[in-house]
């Protein structure tokens, strides 16, 4: 299944698709946005031109980098904003007082057609400080996207962040399933999650409708239920099985299994080790075989591993294999999964060699079990087997670290810089509308992200340039760049005029977040002890 393709398309004269989740509307906002509008439009300020930055201030789960997701979603909120009657009458029944007619149909005519957003491609790999998006219109519209932005990115980047932090870890070679639907945050934490992770470098969900919106591909097998619901291979009534090529039908596939089975036990190879198996487990294996011969998987924990889960794989898989067929592999879901994977690749290189069947010693072994960072840390440092990790609840939840922390900040109102001002250095925002670069070395790493003032002129390749840290006055550094990346470009102009960018399909998004990451200097990225980008 392929990535669908994102971006503007007609739909009952929207200018593109709503949000994924119908209930991103106007309304999901905090009370104060519509407080204060009704205080700007009373005043007659409403239509003053702002700007605002949403940034971040802090990096996530300890780290020095984070990954900027929510885009589209934000692109297709603001396209379709619009206020219906019965929302309009909620907003009046609610606010304190009475609300003026006049303010009524304002709410009636407000959109965002005077709006314009200027971000960063979504998937790039992005640092504190910077401003994520830019968003400039009148004052009072800007401030109803507050919010729902907000929430719009917040949770977007921070588990786009996790996953990419957990593929770092896994390393490139290996498979990442995404396997948190029932421990999400409810139907929207989990939709959200799935797309998210995609982007942050998993290859596939076991969300069925995770599948269906964004077209990530899906991967699932089963559970240990299907292997304890079955008594004895007596149960299995249809036991007939075409070859993969149809030439001819296996008419008995039971029997066919139970025969590799007794080779297996009698295996001077394995020296003996395999004895007696779990027939109850050995008819599940061979039911869902005659279910999915092409995607063959078992779940090898329910009883013993080694003892019964195992061979019973490899008697079915062996079977398969005479029709035609290839198994995909294994999964473990409990136990030290070093050990075990370690383990059942010997006994499948064995038997590669002892039945000469040439790639089986190669079969796939997936691990999950409530896997996070540090297991997967762990693992790498032990030595192990698997080829493929199924990563639910720590991976989904953020378990690591609750919320991001994205702020929306105005910098500018009716070109009149303004900053917000604090005892604590890091909440002070940094004013005026800005342009925001970033510098890349010799070796194709990005070496610095530096913003300057919408009028100053913009950093060329080949050219010294000092960039100074905008709160510590000691930490500066000239820089000669070898290319010069524009990070905030137009993806919203309302009726400026301007060029809009089109949004990328999920699969550009995501393989655009890899390539960021082979971007970054390994020190940068690192599990510990990273290095602080400037």
């Amino acid at each position: 299944m392929e990535a669908k393709a994102n971006g503007p398309s007609v739909n009952a004269g929207r200018v593109m698709d709503g949000p994924t989740n119908p209930m991103v509307t106007p309304l999901l906002t905090d009370l104060y946005q519509f407080t204060m509008a009704y205080a700007y439009w009373k005043a007659g300020k409403h239509n003053d031109r702002a700007v605002f930055d949403l940034y971040f201030r802090k990096n996530p789960f300890g780290g020095e980098f984070t990954v900027f997701a929510g885009l589209e979603e934000c692109i297709k909120l603001i396209a379709n904003f619009k206020l219906t009657e019965e929302e309009i009458s909620f907003i009046c029944e609610t606010l304190p007082g009475s609300c003026e007619e006049g303010f009524v149909k304002y709410l009636r005519n407000i959109d965002c057609s005077d709006v314009e957003v200027y971000a960063i491609s979504e998937g790039t790999v992005v640092f504190p400080k910077v401003p994520l998006l830019r968003v400039e219109g009148p004052v009072a519209v800007v401030q109803l996207l507050e919010t729902p932005v907000l929430n719009l990115v917040n949770f977007a980047s921070l588990v786009a962040t996790n996953a990419a932090r957990h593929r770092l870890v896994a390393g490139k070679s290996k498979m990442l399933l995404e396997f948190g639907l029932r421990r999400a945050q409810g139907p929207d934490g989990a939709i959200s999650a799935s797309k998210y992770c995609y982007i942050g470098g998993f290859d596939a969900t076991s969300n069925v409708a995770a599948g269906r919106f964004f077209g990530i591909p899906l991967r699932g097998t089963h559970s240990h239920a299907f292997v304890s619901s079955f008594m004895s291979p007596d149960e299995i009534l249809e036991r007939s099985l075409h070859r993969s090529d149809g030439s001819s039908t296996c008419e008995d596939f039971v029997s066919l299994v139970q025969s590799w089975l007794s080779k297996i036990q009698w295996s001077k190879a394995l020296g003996n080790s395999v004895g007696e198996t779990n027939q109850s487990e050995l008819a599940a294996f061979t039911s869902y075989a005659l279910a999915f011969p092409n995607n063959f998987v078992a779940l090898v924990d329910t009883y013993d591993v080694m003892r019964s889960g195992v061979p019973n794989f490899c008697a079915v898989a062996l079977a398969l294999n005479d029709l035609g067929y290839k198994s995909v592999g294994i999964r473990l879901d409990s136990g030290d999964l070093a050990y075990l994977s370690g383990e059942a690749r010997k006994i499948f290189q064995i038997i590669e060699k002892e039945f000469e069947l040439p790639g089986f010693g190669k079969t796939s072994i997936t691990a999950s079990n409530d896997l996070n960072e540090e297991t997967l840390d762990a693992l790498n440092k032990q030595g192990h087997e698997v080829d493929c990790y199924g990563i639910g609840t720590y991976l989904v939840t953020c378990y690591a670290q609750a919320a991001l922390g994205c702020v929306f900040k105005l910098v500018e109102i009716n070109n009149q810089p303004r900053i917000k001002l604090s005892e604590d250095v890091s909440k002070v925002s940094i004013p005026c509308k800005k342009r925001c670069y970033r510098l890349y070395g010799r070796e194709g790493y990005s070496l610095v992200d530096i913003m300057t003032g919408e009028n100053e002129p913009c950093p060329k390749v080949g050219e010294r340039i000092l960039c100074r840290h905008p709160f510590n006055e000691s930490k500066r550094a000239y820089v000669v760049p070898q290319r010069v990346e524009e990070l905030l470009k137009c993806y919203w102009p309302g009726k400026s005029g301007k060029v809009r960018e089109e949004l990328p399909a999920l699969k550009d998004i995501r393989d655009h977040c890899i390539k960021q990451l082979e971007q970054m200097r390994p020190d940068h990225i690192r599990r510990l002890n990273p290095t602080p980008y400037k």
